[in-house]
């Protein structure tokens, strides 16, 4: 009788039962070619599925003009994941890591997840299966590549669209409310431009942008996609100089890790006057402007510095765990709870979110009642991930890239043995350099996979060092009688509302905790 341990966490396959796979495709553009793309993919995988005896055919996931740098952006891919974690998926198909994943730690994050609750993954192009994987080295090097050349196409689009800027040929692909975009012209919509001069019309006569928003709603005034009005969309608007006729370009941008940006002048901006017709004059949006920023001040924020959307601590930080919403701050005039966080698609509309208000009081306190639990137990809750960070970035990572280095140092004295040998006339010119360009290929080779095992360690080395720093902290502090914001806003990411009598703290070093809030 032979008698195995089962480790725990270990996946188990289910006896006599057949594989449920699924498959994931994108494509990055809207294009009528990459369509015809898409569908091809959709149904390669469809056919592949069915036609297996020993697979039980779980769906395809598909996103459709959508990028591949940002995982959020991607519902199918989404989709794909939940329906992973809630055991209906395992084994997952797709063509290559560029189509799954064009950042490094998205993928290796997703592989790990679909690990840990015994999901594989199977890479078409680059033949890997995570479930025969020795280690991430491969997956990490061929991700890392992948990033790169997201980055080059990226950096490509944009010196082709720097070069449409300057020249003024730059055709604007989506029109703000109150034009279509024909042929890469703005065009007026009557319709819609009444609307436009109602809403400045509205601002300068003393209207607040959630008055007008609620006007526009009430008339049932659709948005240009076909939603409802907000007050961000009506400030948006009236900022928005396109209306006066001129364009600006480049008003955001998007950094080396595909976070896009408000530019405030850290890249160039061009402004094209009389760019198409005008809805507007630029007395009325001036004059539009000036309110604006009349009001900003009163209520004592800068617009311009943003300010106003980081005057408490909890701004922007609260995420509504049923809609994915930011939660707002809400002075309440009467009752027991005088400040209190609420969802802003709730206050917007109640029956696409339940999820009401949150008094601040219950907030601070589940805070406090969160870091004395760390104070007074940070042994037990943070040295264990601090050590496993600890060992994970000394042992495997830092190893694998003095790896690296001995290749690359072999590689230069290969280079400089051949060099000599074509000195001496022992090579040909053509045997050097066929030799000399199997080893440059090579040394960039070895490059990229160090490059690609460093921006991993960055990411780990960074929540090293938030735990780190968390658990001295923790170690030395006693315990907490108060809410203390500017220790909320070291420690704390953000803040997950899962009810009204449960939060969760999204710690900077990676771990989320659950509070019951206390009435």
């Amino acid at each position: 009788m032979k008698v195995t341990k089962i480790d725990p966490g270990a996946y188990i396959p289910v006896l006599n039962s057949k594989l449920r796979v699924a498959a994931y495709c994108r494509v990055s553009t809207d294009s009528d070619e990459q369509s015809g793309s898409l569908e091809t993919q959709i149904e390669h995988y469809e056919v592949l599925i069915r036609a297996n005896t020993e697979w039980e055919y779980a769906g395809v996931y598909y996103d459709h003009g959508i990028t591949g740098t940002k995982r959020d952006k991607r519902g199918g891919l989404l989709r794909l994941l939940a329906d992973c974690e809630n055991g209906k998926i395992d084994l997952v198909l797709t063509k290559s890591i560029s189509r799954f994943a064009r950042n490094t730690t998205d993928c290796l994050e997703i592989v790990r997840s679909l690990l840990d609750i015994g999901v594989f993954i199977s890479f078409e192009k680059e033949a890997i299966h995570t479930g025969s994987m020795e280690s991430e080295l491969m997956l990490s090097i061929l991700s890392g590549l992948a990033e790169s050349e997201s980055v080059s196409i990226a950096q490509n689009n944009e010196w082709s669209i720097q070069r449409r800027f300057q020249n003024g040929t730059y055709k604007i692909s989506y029109a703000p409310y109150g034009y279509d975009a024909i042929d890469g012209e703005l065009i007026v919509n009557d319709a819609q431009a009444k609307i436009v001069q109602f809403i400045f019309a509205e601002i300068l006569s003393g209207k607040g942008s959630q008055k007008i928003a609620t006007e526009l709603n009430r008339r049932s005034v659709p948005t240009k996609k076909g939603g409802r009005w907000t007050a961000t969309t009506i400030r948006g608007m009236i900022g928005n100089e396109k209306y006066t006729g001129d364009a600006i370009f480049q008003k955001t941008y998007t950094d080396a890790h595909f976070n896009r940006h408000r530019n405030d002048g850290e890249k160039d901006r061009y402004m094209v006057q009389n760019h198409h017709e005008a809805i507007i004059s630029h007395d009325v949006f001036e004059a539009a402007q000036l309110i604006i920023a009349q009001r900003g001040k009163e209520k004592g924020a800068d617009m311009r510095l943003d300010k106003c959307l980081n005057r408490y601590p909890f701004s922007g930080k609260i995420v509504c765990g049923e809609c994915g919403g930011k939660f707002k701050r809400r002075v309440h005039t009467v009752g027991r709870h005088p400040i209190a966080w609420c969802c802003a698609t709730h206050i917007e509309d109640a029956a696409q979110c339940s999820m009401k208000y949150i008094p601040e009081s219950d907030i601070d306190l589940a805070f406090v009642t969160m870091m004395n639990k760390l104070i007074f137990g940070h042994a037990a809750i943070l040295k264990p991930p601090l050590e496993a960070l600890s060992k994970l970035n000394t042992e495997e990572s830092l190893l694998k890239i003095q790896e690296i280095e001995q290749k690359l140092e072999d590689n230069a004295a290969q280079s400089q043995t051949m060099v000599g040998l074509r000195a001496k006339g022992y090579l040909t010119p053509a045997v050097y350099n066929r030799g000399n360009n199997e080893l440059l290929q090579e040394a960039e080779r070895l490059c990229r996979q160090k490059e690609s095992l460093q921006r991993l360690m960055s990411n780990e080395n960074q929540h090293l060092s938030k735990t780190r720093e968390l658990l001295q902290f923790a170690a030395k502090s006693t315990m907490m009688t108060a809410f203390d914001g500017d220790v909320f806003g070291r420690f704390v990411e953000r803040i997950i509302a899962y009810s009204r009598t449960e939060i969760g703290f999204e710690l900077k070093c990676g771990i989320t905790l659950r509070e019951r809030l206390v009435k």
